[in-house]
């Protein structure tokens, strides 16, 4: 089956999800939250996934705005930035969030596939604005045909309801769709689906998961995302 389109999970995929907090932490004066960044960042991303799969289990549908905020308040009280003194440093993350900066091999890898004549597009957990917001901030609206949100059916990944809308939107099939993620377990869940996944693990200690599916593809970061056309 030949491949038609290209599908990429947003935050930690094409965007740097701990680009807020190491971006606030080169701010002048913030000695104090720089310390603790990175530790904030890996909290925030844990508890961000792990709200959606019990938002998503338990019928308790929200947007992703919500659950953002919910989780940056659970990692600033862990690191014990909580209270009225750091209202100001959560109000700056949440902005710095809408202005995600994507990983520097973004735009080359998406103006290959769209030269190759190929369907792009994200499909994210993120809300319409939100992703609106990264995507013009990378500057790559241009090389997306679309941007899939999960608040069309109301359900977080990986309901197969999420993936489903990528075959509805491109009017194809799954086998014809390479999904890519930074989300083992996304990427695992893409295959039971249907689609051919590829997982990104930046972080070379990572694991395949231990699930009934795995991803066709491992690739340490997406540089040669556009390779895959062809096998």
């Amino acid at each position: 089956m030949t491949t038609t389109t290209f599908v990429f999970d947003a935050y930690g995929t094409l965007f740097d999800v701990a680009a807020a907090a190491r971006e606030l932490a080169e701010e002048p004066g913030q000695e104090e939250f720089a310390e603790h960044w990175r530790k904030v960042a890996e909290v925030w991303r844990l508890k961000q996934l792990q709200y959606t799969w019990i938002r998503a289990i338990t019928g308790a549908h929200t947007d992703f705005w919500e659950v953002t905020q919910n989780a940056l308040d659970n990692a600033l009280d862990v690191v014990l930035l909580n209270g009225e003194e750091h209202r100001e440093l959560r109000e700056r993350l949440l902005q710095l969030y809408w202005e995600l900066s994507a990983y520097p091999e973004v735009p080359k890898m998406l103006q290959e596939l769209k030269d190759a004549g190929l369907n792009t597009a994200i499909l994210s957990n993120g809300s319409p604005d939100m992703l609106e917001g990264a995507v013009k901030s990378a500057g790559i609206g241009p090389l997306l045909d679309d941007v899939l949100s999960v608040e069309d059916v109301g359900i977080f990944k990986p309901d197969h309801r999420v993936y489903e809308l990528v075959t509805k939107r491109f009017d194809c099939k799954p086998e014809e769709v390479i999904f890519v993620s930074s989300n083992g377990w996304d990427a695992a869940a893409a295959s039971g689906f249907g689609f051919r996944s590829c997982w990104v693990h930046r972080n070379s200690g990572d694991q395949v998961d231990r699930l009934p599916w795995k991803p066709e593809f491992v690739l340490e970061d997406l540089k040669f995302v556009a390779d895959l056309r062809r096998v």
